[in-house]
């Protein structure tokens, strides 16, 4: 019979266990907050030579495991605060660090024993939504100005960096443009602009998958057949297949395939080495169609349609469209083409303008709106350079955290960075009317935050109470500690993305009430355990 022994613990034995593990990876991250926060050394076999030093604070949460197995549960769901804000917003993990640590504090510290804790819970999350939607209010849309303050903000206060980012965005359109990142050959950052086309569809098989750190397909040099024909079987394609396997060169398949011919495909990648990649066709109907159509002239494709009468069993190595590079991941594509067809597409471009005029409803418009932006869209490449490994390790992760702070700031506008955002909505929030137990969990939210501005203001040695008596604090006024001085947060470029923000709060609270509500913990039965 198998069976695997567990141990048990129960009340407040247990909640002190998950929170020794919370205040150990809360103080190993929360050290690198703000613009004088300070950097980690993480000894760690997935990085080069073993070690990385980085200020990035969900790759210092991802780096730590405990040995106590209910502790580490603790560390593991903290860690999951910080994987989904960095997974919706890019940025912003040690700020819900930072805020799942206080919620869970200041919780254990309020909640009596006579107290209602599923109904302090209720009213923790009905609290945090109403501060999300302060945040929403408050929130200013960004401009040009504003943008290199961005994402000089999220790279650490590093001016260079920020500005490389801020132009690369200029150039590609804030609207539309999308901006990448990748490792560079050289130890310089630079950045390259090219054009490129953005789906909302990912690859039909993880088995296509080839760089498994990123879950992502990426194809260099790629061909590409464009079809709405469904391929049930091989021998439809064979006249393209031939050539692309003889020449060991690269397929992407937009269009819709077999189970069968999934499996195929994918088992080839894996077992032969070969280079191929599907994903569905975007949008439905005609929309479907058009951008279809689109994709076929942006890359210098036949469109192999049924509505056009063209027979995918009749295409040929010459109907393969072209791209410099396909990156495919579980649900985008982005393709990066060159500058090939530039006359085609700007007289598509044209023709679709010419029709957005004319066009009266607004989801016509849109959708017109949508299609040039495809065919002009372009993709912004920054390249990370560094004198070593590990430098270009930390300067990658600064980056990427950037232009996702950026892209995230785009989308949703900023708010006064530095904390103040948080901070200002301790006041501004109104009180619930009610029991104790909303007043509870008032005190909770609204204590916990301060926590990101006063760890901010610790970390460069500074106490809270100390700046908000000295000048004037509150709304957009706020302090800047990198320069010692008070003043608007917006003019000193000290600036937040208004859904980094609310994403942190959001995590770290369903994480914190997830561990406050706990009286039972489950573990597998460890020798090492003290008092086994």
């Amino acid at each position: 019979m198998n069976y695997q022994p567990k141990n048990l613990s129960f009340d407040d034995k247990a909640r002190e266990r998950l929170v020794s593990g919370i205040k150990q990876i809360a103080k190993a991250v929360k050290s690198t907050l703000g613009p004088r926060g300070r950097t980690v050394l993480i000894e760690s076999n997935e990085h080069t030579h073993g070690i990385t030093v980085t200020k990035d604070g969900v790759t210092v949460a991802r780096s730590i495991a405990l040995l106590d197995p209910v502790e580490n549960l603790a560390v593991r769901m903290v860690k999951e605060a910080a994987d989904r804000t960095a997974l919706s917003s890019g940025d912003g993990t040690t700020t819900a660090i930072v805020l799942t640590e206080a919620i869970v504090m200041e919780g254990l510290r309020l909640i009596e024993p006579h107290h209602n804790v599923t109904e302090v819970i209720r009213a923790i999350n009905k609290k945090a939504q109403t501060i999300v939607k302060a945040l929403d209010k408050d929130s200013v849309k960004i401009n040009q100005r504003r943008l290199q303050d961005v994402a000089t903000i999220s790279a650490n206060n590093d001016e260079e960096i920020g500005k490389i980012i801020a132009d690369t965005y200029k150039k590609v359109g804030l609207k539309n443009g999308i901006v990448t990142v990748e490792k560079s050959q050289t130890p310089n950052t630079t950045s390259e602009v090219t054009q490129g086309i953005q789906l909302d569809r990912g690859y039909t098989s993880p088995l296509f998958v080839n760089d498994q750190k990123r879950d992502e397909c990426i194809l260099e040099d790629v061909h590409v057949l464009v079809t709405d024909q469904e391929i049930s079987n091989l021998i439809s394609v064979e006249n393209v297949l031939k050539k692309i396997i003889n020449d060991q060169k690269k397929l992407l398949i937009i269009g819709p395939c077999s189970t069968n011919v999934i499996n195929t495909l994918a088992a080839n990648v894996v077992r032969n080495g070969l280079k191929f990649c599907n994903i569905i066709p975007p949008d439905f109907g005609y929309r479907k169609h058009e951008l279809m159509g689109d994709i076929a002239l942006a890359l210098g494709a036949k469109y192999f349609s049924e509505q056009t009468g063209d027979n995918i069993q009749f295409a040929n190595f010459s109907d393969l469209g072209r791209a410099e590079k396909v990156i495919v991941s579980r649900d985008k594509t982005i393709i990066i083409r060159g500058d090939e067809h530039t006359d085609e597409i700007q007289q598509r471009v044209e023709e679709l303008e010419v029709q957005r005029e004319e066009v009266s409803k607004k989801q016509d418009k849109d959708f017109i709106s949508k299609r040039i932006a495809g065919l002009q869209g372009a993709i912004g490449v920054i390249y990370v350079g560094g004198n070593s490994d590990i430098e270009q390790k930390e300067l990658y992760d600064r980056v990427d955290d950037a232009v996702c702070a950026v892209k995230s700031a785009l989308e949703e506008g900023i708010l006064p960075g530095g904390g103040v955002a948080l901070y200002n909505n301790t006041c501004d929030v109104d009180e619930f009317d009610g029991g104790d137990e909303n007043s509870i969990a008032c005190k909770i939210v609204c204590n916990a935050l301060r926590a990101p501005i006063t760890q901010i203001l610790e970390n460069a040695g500074y106490d809270l109470d100390d700046i908000i008596e000295d000048g004037v604090f509150g709304g957009v006024q706020g302090y800047d500690v990198k320069n010692s001085q008070y003043g608007d947060m917006f003019e000193m470029g000290i600036v937040d993305p208004a859904k980094v923000t609310k994403n942190a709060l959001q995590n770290a609270v369903s994480v914190a009430t997830t561990i406050l509500s706990t009286n039972a913990i489950v573990t597998l039965a460890r020798t090492y355990e003290s008092g086994e």
